[in-house]
């Protein structure tokens, strides 16, 4: 009996350690058939902000002399590492391509500051993973306008090459955050209002700051927070991204580091994508929910500054639910709201929307009271158009229906993730090309033809890059910090 479960035992082991080893080779060949890594996947730009630098990089000039000479880095590490094959004009990293950023001043892919004569308020703009500052560049603009001396941060990793997110942390981009609201505080005194406006994981790093200052981190105060398509809940398998990651250093694995190899055409946004970037998100937003329960100990948390947040229910990367559930449900009702812009319900497409998305809208204006404002952008019926604002107070369950005088553009059925701070006039990312060319032109590509021509997936080209709606949103904007 012993020999058999001995036989038994050695065939189970020698079974797994098959499968394992099938699941390896496999594993490896799928890498091997991915793209080539180039210069930007795998240059070593070191000298790039680091959470531990806190100490020694204490003001906004100091940040931005490591970013002279992390940009000094991007030039000879990943410029001048490109190969004559890679010389391509929609190539980021080609020097003088279309997408190429560097020529044109200023370089909305490092931190910028825009000083009023006489502020009235200050504002620290916090952009998404993956992007640059250029995703905060209109709304920065709309407040040193009105008066705010306005700073829109680069964080940690970005606006230089995709390897900069290989080892970044979301510590790294919370102590630039606060290096940043330390500066523009100081600048505009101890009275004068600060706002925080973030986009994607920039708004989670906004909550946050929020969220550590009313633990009892001694960190200067905000009074508002501005929150774009906010980062609040990610998948969850997001935090098993780490299991790649650990095998990137294994020789023959290093692609495994890398969810997306991507041509990068874009000059403001990488397109290739780090596990880790996926494993520093979600860990940020469970510090989030910590805090909520350290602050509420169970019950909804109160204190936090006044939130004014902006979502489309259709969003690939942070689900409407999940923004509802996650952030404004845990907050005691102190004047928060969410604006949601539902899809077009006009549009001939809608027999092919998913019925979940198409349901989100009755879930947020037909349940119980809600302990947040709430308005739903959408049509105002199904044969039109128009758009109508629909309005629910906090604690009511009364509609009150208010037209805006927008339209849904022709052959938009949604907004996205990425839409919702740039304007319809921007001349990247905008509905029409620009009158005058400059950079590479990505707003509406021409996409009926045959398949198989394009280098990336059509349905990365087919995303809305911007927001018809942005009027609307600079109205809210305007209010809410008034």
């Amino acid at each position: 009996m012993k020999t058999l479960l001995k036989h038994v035992a050695l065939f189970v082991v020698y079974g797994t350690l098959c499968t394992v080893a099938t699941l390896v080779v496999a594993y490896l060949y799928y890498l091997q058939q991915r793209p080539d890594l180039k210069p930007w996947h795998t240059a070593n730009l070191d000298a790039e902000f680091r959470a531990a630098d806190a100490a020694t990089v204490e003001t906004l000039d100091d940040y931005r002399h490591v970013e002279d000479r992390l940009f000094a880095q991007l030039v000879d590490r990943v410029y001048g590492a490109v190969s004559e094959t890679d010389r391509r004009a929609l190539n980021r990293y080609s020097a003088g391509s279309l997408s190429d950023p560097l020529p044109y001043a200023p370089n909305w892919n490092r931190t910028f500051e825009l000083v009023p004569d006489r502020p009235l308020g200050g504002a620290v703009l916090l952009h998404g993973l993956s992007d640059s500052p250029y995703s905060m560049r209109a709304l920065a603009e709309l407040l040193y306008a009105r008066g705010y001396w306005v700073v829109g941060l680069r964080l940690p990793g970005h606006g230089t090459a995709p390897s900069g997110l290989l080892h970044v942390t979301w510590e790294d981009w919370a102590a630039a955050t606060r290096l940043a609201v330390r500066h523009v505080r100081g600048k505009i005194g101890a009275d004068a209002p600060l706002v925080l406006v973030g986009y994607s994981n920039g708004a989670a790093l906004a909550v946050e700051y929020a969220a550590a200052r009313l633990q009892g981190e001694d960190l200067p105060r905000v009074d508002r927070l501005v929150l774009f398509s906010p980062a609040i809940g990610v998948s969850r398998a997001a935090a098993f991204a780490w299991i790649p990651t650990s095998l990137s250093g294994i020789g023959g694995f290093e692609k495994a580091a890398w969810t997306d190899l991507q041509p990068e055409y874009d000059p403001y946004k990488y397109n290739s994508f780090t596990a880790n970037a996926a494993v520093q998100v979600y860990r940020l937003t469970q510090r989030i929910q910590a805090q909520f329960d350290a602050v509420g100990g169970g019950r909804p948390a109160k204190g936090m500054p006044p939130i004014l947040a902006f979502e489309s229910v259709a969003d690939a990367t942070v689900s409407a639910p999940a923004v509802v559930n996650a952030l404004f449900r845990r907050l005691a009702p102190e004047g928060h709201e969410a604006v949601f812009f539902d899809m077009n319900r006009q549009a001939q497409a809608q027999p092919l929307f998913d019925p979940a998305v198409l349901a989100v809208r009755a879930g947020l204006l037909d349940g119980p009271a809600l302990p947040f404002d709430l308005t739903v952008m959408t049509n105002a019926d199904e044969q039109s158009a128009q758009v109508v604002a629909v309005h629910r107070r906090a604690g009511s369950t009364t509609v009150e229906r208010t037209p805006t005088g927008l339209e849904w553009p022709r052959y938009v059925f949604s907004l996205s993730h990425v839409a919702l701070p740039f304007p319809p006039d921007d001349p990247v990312y905008g509905l029409n090309p620009p009158a005058t060319k400059s950079l590479i032109y990505l707003g509406r590509p021409e996409l009926l033809g045959e398949r198989g021509l394009l280098a990336v997936s059509p349905t990365v080209l087919m995303r809305l890059r911007c927001n018809p709606f942005f009027p609307y949103v600079e109205q809210r904007l305007e209010a809410f910090l008034h």
